[in-house]
């Protein structure tokens, strides 16, 4: 699940936006916010939320929920804010007073990681109901989802919403479109077959020409989807080494998380990480590492049975993540959480760093603090959602070409990079 907000993402939203409000200079802003225009309270993050703000939010609350930090109401009633009337989400809203219209820029990613976060701090349930049945009613006859309503369905949206489904106890088995298809047949038709070089992997979307192209964050967030995960995973034993396998038609599910595992473990276990393009215009043509997907990739990876090929991951993260976390702030901090916390990394000294007190510092002080109770019961984690497999359940963006600077850069981060748009 996302990632984090991709860059394909990034740029359908600043493509809306500016269309919507034919101010081009918005979609190249800085996104360090004016001076004169205070960010609300609640608010986590200091940087500017227009493309990021509920997306930034919902990461934290989730990420802090796993690990015993309940959040305080006003950064929830923040977020309970942000949802139009329709249960959808927008990117963010800045005076949540003016009800949502024609021109108000919701989305589907934002949508998913609000209704996951409001099912994690609890006391919302008919908030996430709506939220929930708007998804459902912009389904797309494929059976997938894009990132606007109605918009092509792509591996990182599809995801993301089917976590937010499963987290929430929905049967993906039951969401049909006309034509009978479900979340996993769009899914899958994203997985590229075993036997190439980039067999296993996920792509984002087909490019022109209609092929496959392996895509890391795309694969991160298929493998989560496909086995039917939200955006915290558990700490789980690992298994035997994951295994790229044609297998039979159709492909199922889990085939498809084990191939993604395996192709993931190749792509880190070179340097540990995952690199990205550098910016348009940088100097430095190099690719640059990419810890927002790479901690993506870990959550991929243990949540598939393979921790112990993202033990190398872990440790680079922890002694290289600290001035990408500081300087991209809460939604970087929740993916490093996610990231310990799926593999068992002490998230209260992470490289020297406690991941928990920092995401906390960067929103209101937290209601409480307690032990945490495991993020999914083996239950859980078994009870069948509806594919007939079993698989529990049924489950994140640089903008590259919007050069938004060094706040965007995660907003955009781990989960939605480099994506065949």
């Amino acid at each position: 699940m996302t990632v984090r907000r991709s860059a394909a993402a990034l740029a359908a939203t600043a493509a809306v936006l500016c269309a919507a409000a034919a101010a081009a200079p918005a979609a190249v802003a800085a996104p360090s916010p004016s001076p004169s225009a205070a960010l609300p309270s609640g608010l986590y993050g200091t940087t500017d939320p227009t493309y990021d703000g509920v997306w930034r939010q919902s990461l934290a609350f989730v990420s802090q929920r796993a690990v015993g930090v309940m959040p305080a109401a006003k950064a929830v009633d923040w977020l309970v804010g942000q949802q139009c009337d329709s249960g959808a989400f927008p990117a963010y809203r800045p005076d949540p007073s003016v009800p949502c219209d024609a021109k108000t820029v919701i989305d589907t990613n934002a949508t998913a990681a609000a209704v996951q976060a409001l099912h994690e701090v609890g006391k919302h349930q008919e908030l996430v109901a709506n939220g929930l049945d708007w998804l459902k009613s912009v389904q797309n006859e494929d059976g997938g989802w894009g990132y606007t309503a109605g918009g092509p369905s792509d591996a990182n949206s599809t995801s993301i919403v089917i976590g937010a489904l499963s987290r929430a106890g929905e049967r993906l088995g039951d969401i049909t479109t006309h034509g009978g298809k479900t979340p996993y047949n769009a899914l899958l038709g994203f997985a590229i077959p075993c036997g190439g070089k980039d067999g296993g992997a996920f792509a984002y979307q087909p490019d022109k020409a209609g092929k496959l192209v392996a895509n890391a964050d795309a694969t991160a967030a298929g493998v989560l989807a496909a086995l039917g995960k939200g955006l915290v995973v558990g700490d789980t034993a690992a298994a035997k080494a994951p295994t790229c396998e044609k297998g039979s038609a159709p492909l199922r599910p889990e085939r498809a998380a084990q191939n993604g595992a395996h192709y993931l473990a190749g792509a880190l276990a070179k340097t540990g990480h995952l690199d990205q393009p550098p910016m348009p215009g940088a100097e430095d043509s190099a690719p640059q590492p990419d810890f927002g997907n790479t901690a993506d990739a870990v959550v991929a990876l243990s949540a598939s049975g393979h921790k112990d090929k993202a033990a190398a991951s872990v440790d680079w993260l922890a002694k290289n993540s600290a001035a990408w976390a500081e300087q991209s702030g809460p939604a970087a901090y929740a993916q490093l959480v996610m990231a310990a916390h799926s593999t068992g990394a002490d998230v209260h000294d992470f490289g020297g760093a406690d991941l928990v007190t920092r995401l906390n510092a960067t929103g209101p002080a937290p209601a409480s603090i307690s032990t945490p109770k495991p993020t999914a019961t083996e239950d859980e984690e078994k009870k069948d959602s509806g594919d007939g497999d079993g698989i529990g359940g049924v489950w994140w963006f640089v903008g590259i070409g919007l050069a938004v600077g060094a706040g965007a850069g995660f907003l955009i981060s781990g989960r939605r990079k480099n994506q065949q748009l």
